[in-house]
């Protein structure tokens, strides 16, 4: 580096990078496992969604969910694999409590937490502009750090995808925000 060359140090830039928590990349990847289980098929052409807090109000998106392109449901039907309320129910039981059987089994979560941060770095690096559910202040739902579908790239975010989502998803997920909303209040933030 030359004397005239300025080192590009991050902390001295007027704006440096906004922060990306990666709560819901694990809760997305067992919510995809478990449909992809539920199905009998691999996961990679299942795309669905975990949203919101990383917690008990976060949202599983079912209404927006694929398989192959088609709606989960058609494509669950066709397959032969309804998503009963029963299934649903066990496979959203699944999702909240997987990091209980983890640290159960385990002792900790340190692995799908490493593996999920070594996939977004993966993505930042290589300008990949995937899509992942990882949080970033979203002044539009109350003003809080959450969880939603955002394009990931060397630039960081570089856009929300805003999913279709039925009304009672949509009200789960404004529900999670306030509830990210008040305990960050109670922290005085």
């Amino acid at each position: 580096m030359g004397q005239n060359e300025e080192k590009r140090n991050y902390l001295d830039h007027p704006e440096p990078p906004p922060l990306i928590g990666m709560a819901a990349v694990p809760q997305t990847a067992r919510f995809r496992a478990l449909l992809a289980e539920h199905l009998r098929i691999a996961p990679q052409p299942v795309h669905a969604y975990v949203v919101g807090e990383h917690g008990d109000s976060e949202v599983l998106l079912w209404f927006c969910a694929q398989v192959g392109g088609m709606a989960l449901e058609a494509f669950s039907q066709a397959r032969g694999c309804p998503l009963t309320p029963g299934n649903r129910a066990r496979i959203d039981e699944a999702v909240r409590k997987a990091a209980c059987r983890i640290i159960e089994g385990k002792g900790a979560t340190y692995y799908g937490i490493g593996a999920g941060l070594a996939r977004l770095t993966w993505a930042i690096l290589n300008d990949e502009k995937g899509v992942y559910t990882v949080s970033v202040f979203t002044p539009e739902m109350e003003g809080v750090t959450l969880s939603l579908p955002r394009i990931l790239g060397a630039g960081g975010v570089e856009g929300t995808v805003h999913p279709q989502l039925d009304a009672a998803e949509q009200a789960a997920l404004w529900q999670s925000a306030q509830i990210i909303k008040e305990a960050a209040a109670a922290l005085g933030f």
